[in-house]
């Protein structure tokens, strides 16, 4: 049996893949000029992939990685159920913190190894 978004492999594999996806992201926004902020920052909500910094913005980016399309387009995995948790989840960020920025929500696909940053991907 194919897990959902996977290629089959099972699990083990899939966490392997989304923890190289990780890492090639945060990288990518380093080179793009982003500072990491946090990284799989755990909450009440859930976690949230990757908080990063830009020129006074704060983004909390959802990160998805696919080797292939078989189940859609890797961000159509970020439904409204989880959308939610990551607007809860840097709500609680920001509760005990003096920030003055603007918030956004990204998501970067990562389909067969090639980026694609959709930049705000959901609003509060």
């Amino acid at each position: 049996m194919a897990v959902k978004g996977g290629d089959g492999k099972g699990g083990l594999h899939n966490k392997r893949l989304g923890l190289a996806g990780e890492r090639k992201a945060r990288a990518y926004l380093r080179l793009h000029g982003w500072k990491i902020l946090n990284k799989n920052y755990k909450n009440p909500y859930g976690e949230v992939d990757i908080i990063a910094e830009k020129g006074g913005v704060v983004a909390f980016i959802e990160v998805k990685t696919r080797l292939s399309e078989n189940y859609g387009a890797p961000s159509e995995a970020v439904d409204k159920r989880r959308q939610t948790r990551y607007i809860m989840g840097a709500k609680y960020y920001f509760l005990n913190r003096e920030i003055d920025c603007t918030v956004r929500f990204d998501i970067i696909e990562i389909l067969n190894g090639e980026i694609n940053h959709i930049e705000n991907a959901f609003h509060l």
